[in-house]
This record gives C-alpha cells, sequence and structure tokens, in this order.
C-alpha cells in the first residue's frame, strides 16, 4: 500500500477487525474510525463491506468536512457524525459505533444505564447516558451530522464530560463510544456491552435493584484512574 496515509489506515483497519473479532458487529453493521489532527483527516471503514473481506487498502480517508481525500469507495454511512464529533471535540483520537445486541436494546429501551455494580465504577463514575429520540426535524434533515449534534446535545443537558463518560446511547438506535484513538474506542465499546449485558440480567433478578453506593463507586474508578491510582502494573 503506498500512501501517506498508511499507518493511519492500518490502525482504522486493526481496530475495524477487532470490533468484529469481539462480536460487536451484525454482518456489516458497524465502523470504527482513527484521527490524524495534524493533517486534519480520519479514517473511517467503507460503507457495505464485509469484515472478511476487508482490507486496510479499502480504508477511506476524509477531512472533517466529509470530502474523500483518498479511497475509492464510500466511506461508512455514519462518517458525517464521526467528522462532528472530532471537530468538536479536539481531544479524541478515535470513534466506534456498533450494533452490539444488549447496548442496543438499552437504547431501544430509551433508558440511562444505572451503576449497579464495581465492574461499571471500574470504568466510569455515572450512569450511562442514553439520549432521547432524534426529533422529526432533525431526522428529516442532515440525519448523520445531526446525530452529532444529538450526541453533543446530551452531554451538554446533563452536564458530563465527554472526557469522563466515553460512550454513550442513542435512543432508537445504538450506542457511539470514543477514546485517545481507535483502539481505546473499541475497548469502551465492549465494556460498554458487557455492562449493558449485566445491568439487564440485574434488572431481571431483581426489578428494584439499587444503584452503587458513592464510596464503592468513588473506591473503584480511583483505584484505576485517580492521582493514587495503584490497580495494574
Amino acid at each position: 500500500m503506498n500512501s501517506k496515509f498508511k499507518a493511519l489506515k492500518e490502525e482504522c483497519y486493526e481496530a475495524n477487525m477487532q470490533l468484529n473479532a469481539l462480536n460487536l458487529v451484525v454482518y456489516t453493521f458497524g465502523n470504527v474510525s482513527a484521527v490524524d489532527r495534524k493533517n486534519g483527516v480520519f479514517a473511517i471503514k467503507p460503507s457495505g463491506v464485509a469484515y472478511e473481506v476487508l482490507k486496510p487498502e479499502d480504508i477511506v480517508i476524509v477531512d472533517f468536512e466529509n470530502t474523500i481525500i483518498e479511497g475509492s469507495m464510500r466511506p461508512s454511512s455514519d462518517t458525517k457524525t464521526h467528522s462532528y464529533l472530532y471537530k468538536n471535540w479536539d481531544d479524541i483520537g478515535g470513534i466506534a459505533h456498533t450494533h452490539a445486541k444488549y447496548s442496543v436494546a438499552w437504547a431501544q429501551s430509551q433508558l440511562d444505564i444505572p451503576i449497579f455494580g464495581t465492574t461499571h465504577a471500574d470504568h466510569l463514575t455515572s450512569d450511562i447516558p442514553c439520549a432521547p429520540p432524534m426529533s422529526d426535524t432533525l431526522i428529516e434533515g442532515n440525519y448523520e451530522h445531526n446525530t452529532g449534534i444529538q450526541i453533543i446535545d446530551c452531554f451538554s443537558s446533563k452536564g458530563i464530560s465527554h472526557k469522563e463518560v466515553e460512550m454513550i446511547l442513542i435512543g432508537n438506535h445504538g450506542p457511539f463510544t470514543w477514546g485517545k484513538d481507535a483502539a481505546k474506542a473499541v475497548y469502551n465499546s465492549k465494556v460498554l456491552e458487557v455492562i449493558a449485558e449485566m445491568a439487564y440480567l440485574t434488572r431481571q433478578i431483581n426489578p428494584e435493584a439499587s444503584r452503587l453506593k458513592d464510596s464503592l463507586i468513588k473506591k473503584h474508578y480511583e483505584r484505576k484512574h485517580g492521582k493514587n491510582s495503584y490497580y495494574g502494573q
């Protein structure tokens, strides 16, 4: 592959293949992107290409205005959502979108995922937000671009930071996650799916299950992410 974006394409390709390996996608329904801030572009999976035939050279390079810079195929239909988030959140390096079963089920329920246990608290200190379904006006407009607006509006209305909560459910749609790079976005997608399944099972066992105590939330989050963290090497 003779391209100035070879490393970026390979990063994006590997992240997309990992998304598939982790059973987070259905057929071709899912995508990951990786950004190159210096050149003002990002790499993203082409639309409708099966993972078993996807190659690094198939990855499409687009700029933040959704113009194709390099690639012979159409980029993912979610490209405008990715570009909107990259433009508005200049500290993220990768974005993932899946149709994973339990994450989508919670999105279709239009409910935040409550913080029930320490697995959840190991990664964030709040419920996982679910953005309300998009208004008819936004649906009839530039839909994928407006999905980006929907995500940022949800964070603004709930007063939470995308730096602390690197995931969201889109009401009636599905999950988006992000992180410092494409690999972290995929990691967050798997974490979200596991937490979504655990929360679903918790509700089945005990519909009146209570949220995790604040003291345990603080303890589990800070032992991994706090200034005096001690989890891991």
